[in-house]
């Protein structure tokens, strides 16, 4: 017969000794698990990794495992309270999020690949500590999300929001131009909004500061959505006026001392004053403390859809099999399943 627990040493005397004995083996428990998947999806690690360090429309993402880790920090006191159990749907999620990693890696769809790798991380979480923790830690777990590297994908259409708006402030300033597609011509030059003006940078992390304000600064659900509704149509308006102020000092100051202006006041004094401004008109209406965010314990607790998710706890040791089995199953699946692109 297997054991009810499978309990696993740790040596010598640290944070993890001082724990529940409960917690302490689900913890070790689920750092195998992690180590595991990290290990299957360790290519698109890297290639987040390289994303995160080398590529500075990412950079942001460098926090967001730091941001994680206060936002649980934040719950240790409801989680000090609650038991973790190995739950079987759990498993269920893995497999699920396992699923999108390897259909994103054969179609080599980076993005499904990298977002199926995250997901298995959260997936884990719930089968090895249950249902009751998972609501406990649902905002850190959601917001391990912004953990995959996304944005590319919207940088045409936003080189053309942005060339619109500055062609529309530039005829409102009485500057004679005419536009084509993403270039616009002054008598001062050629301006083109190439990738690097289109503002994703600065919009991906505004949606990422603005989820995190939402969740722990605003309870009613219409505050978070027309903070986070602002997160996104700010930053595009600030970008196009960026847009319109280079072309503009151009026609006195000429296109080399626009360009310096623009890469030192715009790219770095004028964004961060308006995340300044964003955050200072929302302060007045924000409806709580970051510690007050999250499902109470007596939420939890009285919760009738966790009572009813509590039927299918599993034994720790069946289910740590299972998703072994399920590591190997997608480990032999990735190595002899070729490229296919659609």
């Amino acid at each position: 017969m297997l054991p009810d627990r499978l309990t696993l040493s740790w040596p010598g005397e640290g944070p993890l000794t001082r724990l529940p004995a409960a917690w302490r083996n689900a913890l070790l428990q689920l750092a195998v698990a992690w180590m595991g998947l990290i290990l299957l999806t360790a290519r698109e690690w890297g290639e987040m990794l390289h994303q995160w360090w080398d590529i500075d429309t990412y950079n942001h993402i460098l926090l967001v495992p730091i941001i994680v880790a206060w936002l649980v920090a934040l719950r240790k006191d409801v989680l000090g309270r609650l038991t973790p159990t190995a739950w079987w749907p759990g498993i269920a999620c893995v497999a699920l999020a396992l699923f999108l990693w390897f259909a994103g890696r054969v179609t080599e769809i980076n993005l499904f690949a990298q977002a199926g790798a995250v997901a298995a991380l959260q997936g884990a979480v719930l089968a090895l500590l249950g249902p009751r923790v998972g609501a406990a830690l649902l905002l850190p777990l959601g917001y391990m999300a912004f953990l995959v590297p996304f944005g590319d994908e919207i940088i045409p259409s936003l080189q053309t929001i942005t060339a619109k708006i500055a062609i529309a402030l530039t005829h409102l300033s009485g500057v004679p131009a005419t536009i084509d597609g993403i270039y616009i011509d002054t008598a001062a030059g050629l301006f083109v909004v190439a990738e690097a003006c289109s503002g994703v940078k600065f919009l991906i992390a505004m949606v990422a500061l603005g989820a995190l304000v939402c969740f722990t600064a605003f309870a009613s659900w219409t505050r978070r959505a027309i903070f986070l509704l602002a997160c996104v149509v700010v930053p595009i308006l600030a970008n196009g006026v960026r847009a319109w102020g280079t072309i503009y000092i151009a026609q006195s100051q000429g296109v080399e001392f626009a360009a310096g202006f623009d890469h030192i006041f715009y790219g770095w004094i004028f964004f961060a004053v308006v995340v300044v401004l964003l955050l200072g008109a929302a302060w007045r209406y924000f409806e709580r403390e970051p510690d007050e965010a999250g499902l109470s314990l007596e939420q939890i607790e009285s919760n009738s859809l966790l009572a009813i998710l509590d039927r299918n706890l599993a034994n720790p040791v069946a289910l740590l099999a299972a998703l072994a089995a399920i590591l190997a199953f997608f480990m032999i699946g990735a190595i002899y399943a070729p490229p296919f692109l659609l």
